[in-house]
């Protein structure tokens, strides 16, 4: 077995140098606002998606539910509902959206149109 070498002598460390500051970030582009396809006097919804063939736009202080299907739209009244959301979709009649609300899974066909 050899003897350990020496090592070579190490460099002193070096200081670190100092921060950057930071860049400032650049501002947010503003979003392209939706189109409104539904009736003007309800103001701006909730809350409004789609899914597949359907689009919505919830309106909870008027208590109504916009739905456009195959471009024809149709304004329900939602009562008690307060709805959040689709929760399926299925294609065929008016009446096969379900929504999502406080109370649990609402059919279109179960609310009145307004």
């Amino acid at each position: 077995m050899e003897p350990m070498k020496p090592l070579a002598p190490m460099e002193p460390m070096q200081p670190m140098q100092p921060m950057k500051p930071m860049t400032p970030m650049t501002p947010m582009t503003p979003m392209t606002p939706i189109e409104a396809w539904w009736p003007k006097n309800l103001g701006e919804p909730d809350s409004a998606g789609s899914q597949n063939d359907l689009r919505y736009a919830y309106f909870a202080s008027a208590h109504r539910l916009a739905v456009q299907r195959d471009g024809k739209t149709a304004v329900y009244d939602t009562a008690d509902h307060q709805i959040g959301g689709v929760a399926q979709q299925q294609s065929g009649r008016d009446g096969d959206a379900t929504f999502t609300s406080q109370h649990g899974n609402v059919s279109l066909k179960d609310l009145k149109q307004a």
